[in-house]
């Protein structure tokens, strides 16, 4: 069973998608995060299709003491209606310091800048989604 899992930001939304075995994340994209609502669903409708994708995780902020803010409410409003949109499960996952993982991961790759600012987003979503694939074998 393939599962997407996408790191939800402002401006782009990250995308990773496990292998048909659900072991590994790979990074597959970068969706606009800035445009319309129907564009972005219909992305992401063609990614599940091509994929064959069977569940989606969805990275949801916390703050440091396991709170809701703003970007969090927003992410589970969204995490909503992709479930609803794509006729799909979806579950949210705890991401606090993917995109610090992702950028500590990055600096160690020796990328530039401007190359990390263009795959970060990607790389978090395959954060959230390892971290989510390897709870599953875990328990």
């Amino acid at each position: 069973m393939r599962i997407m899992g996408l790191d939800v930001g402002e401006k782009r939304i990250g995308v990773a998608v496990s292998d048909p075995l659900g072991w590994t994340a790979q990074g597959i994209g970068v969706i606009r995060g800035d445009q319309p609502r129907a564009q972005i669903m219909e992305q992401l409708k063609k990614l599940v299709q091509e994929y064959r994708v069977e569940r989606i995780v969805v990275g949801l902020p916390r703050n440091m003491n396991g709170t809701l803010g703003k970007q969090g409410q927003r992410v589970l409003d969204f995490a909503r209606e992709i479930g609803a949109e794509l006729e799909l499960p979806v579950e949210t996952w705890d991401e606090r310091l993917s995109t610090a993982s992702a950028e500590k991961v990055l600096l160690s790759a020796d990328l530039s800048r401007a190359r990390r600012r263009k795959i970060i987003d990607k790389m978090a979503a395959v954060i959230i989604l390892q971290s989510y694939l390897d709870s599953r074998f875990r328990s």
